[in-house]
This record gives structure tokens, C-alpha cells and sequence, in this order.
């Protein structure tokens, strides 16, 4: 539990909010039960109020971690998604009404004994990785529709299945995460990763508990510290910015900035 309070206390995932003027659609995030928030930073509801006058797509940022997601008025439709190294977009349709569970980094792999490293990028049917949990979460949302009535079921089942885990964390992961974490993900990963283990198993453990290497999760955490800060157009044009977080110059940030996000920074931080 230790070694997990290390993100916990430190990490902040972010993902867009709905923007202002977006009739029809809503986005609420929800802290599950205290016990609970060592592995899970938030339930989360993306529905529609009303009919679309067209369709819908959502965009969910690079943010660390993995997701389990279900359509509420689907019950059969449960997803896994892993560690994202870029931007996705999901064409939603005019009708939607999605719940998911957002995993803190490394806290689905190590409580489910799944390989990170091959959902990355990926998302894929749960049924395929956890079909108990897939099928115990189709019971939940065939009964219940909205994120309010669904949170104290998902409580006591995440609560049950984990009373019967005991989690082994290895803490020379935890010792570079709380590294990259304390840095903002500026860092020189070759020099400052210093655990007592050696470079190629380091990235074995990222790539088996995150879904990438060492590399490209500090990518992920600079990435949400700048999301965090939400720079002026002012502070944006400044060179000193780009270095402040670590990159050559204002067309890496840019580069870098628009793979995870899908917009350039000057219009997704507006």
C-alpha cells in the first residue's frame, strides 16, 4: 500500500472537460470509497441529456492511466482500455450514456495480473481479460443507468474482489515512478533513474505495471503537468516555456503537445 501511495499523493490525472455551450452532453467524475482510492482516482459518466442534431466524438487525452468502460443502455458492452501514448478519438454517436472506472497508473496490472504492455494503445472487450469482472459489471448496469445510483455498487464489487487480492508492488517501480512524479517528468531517465536494477529491467517492469517504458510515461506526466498549469497564449509563445519542461524547442513542444491531445496547444488550452 505504501509504494501505491506514492502516485496517489502525487499524480493527477486530466482529461478535457466538456466545453461550455456542448447542449446535450455531460461529462461528472465521482471519488470512490476511500479504501478504494489507492487503485482508482475517480468513476466517471459521459451521457447525453438530450438528442444530438448530429453525431458526437470524443477526444480522451494521453493521462497515464487505464480505463474499464460500459454502456450503461448496453449492458453486454464492456471495455478495457490501456495506456494511452497519443490521443484517441471515440465517434459516440447521438446517443450515448458511458460509465468507466479510471485505474491510477499500475494499479490494474498489479491487481489483475494483466500485462499492461499489450492494451497499450488498445481497447479492447474486458470479456477477453476479466470475464468475471465483466460480467458481474453487466449485472450492475442492466439495473442501474446513471453514475450517482451505480458509484455504492461499484464500490462493494471493487471492495469484494479485492479482499481476496493481496498485491505484491515492486518497490524499485515505484522508487523511478515517485522519480518521474517529483520531476514533472523532466528528467534524464538514463541518469536520474538510479533503483538498484539495471535499465533493461526497469523498463520490464514499466512496460509490464504502466504499458511503456520509462521514457514514455514521463512524456505522459510532462504532458498532464502542462494541462495542470494551463499556460497564457502569452506564456506559450515564450521560448523559456518549452525548456521549462524540458523540450529542444517550440516545434517539439508543439509536435509532442498535439500527438497526445490532438489539438496544438494555443487551442486545446484557450
Amino acid at each position: 500500500m505504501k509504494a501505491l501511495t506514492v502516485i496517489k499523493d502525487r499524480f493527477t490525472p486530466l482529461q478535457p472537460a466538456i466545453k461550455a455551450g456542448m447542449d446535450g452532453v455531460r461529462y461528472h467524475e465521482y471519488t470512490p470509497d476511500i479504501r478504494l482510492t489507492h487503485y482508482i482516482f475517480c468513476y466517471w459518466q459521459l451521457t447525453t441529456t438530450a438528442p444530438l442534431q448530429e453525431d458526437f466524438l470524443y477526444r480522451v487525452v494521453a493521462d497515464g492511466c487505464m480505463d474499464i468502460f460500459f454502456e450503461a443502455d448496453a449492458p453486454c458492452d464492456h471495455y478495457l482500455m490501456g495506456f494511452s501514448t497519443a490521443f484517441t478519438e471515440f465517434p459516440l454517436g447521438r446517443h450515448f450514456n458511458y460509465i468507466g472506472i479510471r485505474f491510477l497508473p499500475t494499479a490494474l496490472p498489479l491487481l489483475f495480473n494483466i500485462d499492461a504492455g499489450a492494451l497499450t494503445d488498445k481497447v479492447e472487450a474486458l470479456s477477453t481479460f476479466l470475464p468475471n469482472v465483466a460480467r458481474q459489471l453487466g449485472n450492475i448496469a442492466s439495473e442501474k443507468h446513471f453514475l450517482q445510483s451505480v458509484k455504492p455498487s461499484l464500490d462493494q464489487l471493487l471492495l469484494r474482489l479485492l479482499a481476496g487480492i493481496n498485491p505484491h508492488p515492486d518497490n524499485r517501480l515505484y522508487e523511478a515512478i515517485d522519480t518521474i512524479l517529483r520531476s514533472q517528468g523532466v528528467l534524464f531517465i538514463e541518469k536520474e533513474l538510479q533503483t538498484g536494477i539495471s535499465p533493461r529491467q526497469l523498463r520490464r517492469l514499466f512496460e509490464l505495471y504502466i504499458g511503456d517504458t520509462p521514457k514514455m510515461f514521463s512524456k505522459v506526466v510532462r504532458f498532464q503537468q502542462i494541462l495542470h498549469a494551463k499556460p497564457s497564449r502569452q506564456a506559450l509563445r515564450r521560448n523559456k516555456l518549452f525548456f521549462d519542461y524540458g523540450y529542444h524547442d517550440q516545434a517539439h513542444f508543439i509536435k509532442e503537445f498535439k500527438r497526445m491531445y490532438g489539438l496544438t496547444p494555443t487551442i486545446a488550452l484557450d
